[in-house]
């Protein structure tokens, strides 16, 4: 990756309904615009996100989307309101922070979550996007959800699947079910419910599990905000129709992309980037053979700097 830099640029943007996002500007301040979204949702951006991108050639921005990382209000606050949390109110969001730094258009990364939203703007936007570059495709279909939290990928994963599980009540849907857990006014309830949730996830979406990141995703306020906030989105698919995205693919036409996909990604499986890919005119899809979902496996990494090198010009 390109070495580590720090922000030149960052703020608190009042995007409306109580909340203020965060977002940074690093690189060059001259530079072509490029815009990161993180995953989860509610995983937030870090210091590594910034080093996918040339900071001779790129103007990049991060943002942490609404309720997580450095953004206000905190979702792991048990008050915090997630009603205005929807991947419309995320859309306008990008609206208002690309109008606010002063953006004409940009190429647009996201991976797993942030392939999700990166798509959903540009399929509304499409005259602000001059490239995309997405990793690991998740499209918030029933089939893809059903896969990861209703049995699919458990069979591939029994011990972690039966520790998700062990708080479910013998019959109810793991999603929903997980929706009252961490909701709980107990907060011993809600922190069990948000670390368990989040582990599960971070213990699965590597070719070989790493230590380090299913801890990370265990700290208590960083599992409470993740896991409440794709939870909240999971049980209500996105505020997506059913296979919105891919439906409405064709409306990325003209913009060059590049699909970046671990063969092995066991939480967002590679069905998913090759029925973008065949919906979408013009895409290039990598197939990494020997990669699952994590952005930095080097097969991943090398693809993903190859695609935001080849669009520097």
């Amino acid at each position: 990756m390109y070495p580590e830099i720090e922000p030149y640029d960052q703020g608190l943007l009042d995007v409306g309904d109580g909340n203020r996002v965060y977002w940074e500007v690093c690189g060059n301040p001259y530079g072509k615009p490029v815009v990161f979204l993180h995953g989860g949702p509610g995983g937030g951006c870090k210091p590594v996100h910034r080093r996918l991108f040339d900071p001779a050639v790129y103007r990049i921005v991060l943002l942490d989307q609404r309720g997580c990382g450095r953004s206000i209000p905190h979702a792991a606050e048990p008050d915090a309101d997630l009603s205005a949390n929807t991947t419309w109110h995320l859309v306008a969001d990008l609206e208002k922070v690309r109008e606010h730094l002063g953006v004409d258009r940009w190429q647009v990364s996201g991976g797993s979550w942030g392939s999700t939203l990166a798509l959903a703007y540009a399929e509304m936007y499409p005259e602000r996007v001059t490239e995309l570059v997405l990793r690991g495709v998740f499209t918030l279909r029933r089939k893809e959800l059903d896969w990861f939290y209703r049995g699919g990928a458990g069979m591939l994963f029994p011990e972690m699947w039966e520790r998700l599980t062990a708080l479910v009540p013998e019959g109810e849907d793991v999603i929903e079910a997980y929706g009252r857990l961490l909701n709980d006014p107990d907060p011993v309830v809600r922190e069990t419910a948000a670390v368990t949730w989040s582990v599960w996830e971070a213990s699965t979406v590597a070719l070989v599990e790493r230590p380090e990141l299913v801890a990370d995703f265990g700290q208590p306020r960083f599992a409470l905000a993740f896991a409440r906030i794709e939870n909240h989105y999971f049980r209500h698919a996105g505020w997506l129709e059913e296979g919105q995205l891919l439906r409405d693919a064709g409306k990325l036409a003209g913009i060059p992309g590049v699909i970046v996909q671990g063969r092995y990604d066991m939480a967002t499986p590679a069905t998913s980037a090759w029925e973008l890919h065949r919906a979408w005119p013009g895409s290039e899809l990598v197939m990494v053979p020997d990669a699952g979902h994590a952005f930095d496996e080097p097969g991943v990494l090398r693809a993903l700097l190859a695609a935001t090198d080849r669009f520097r010009a």
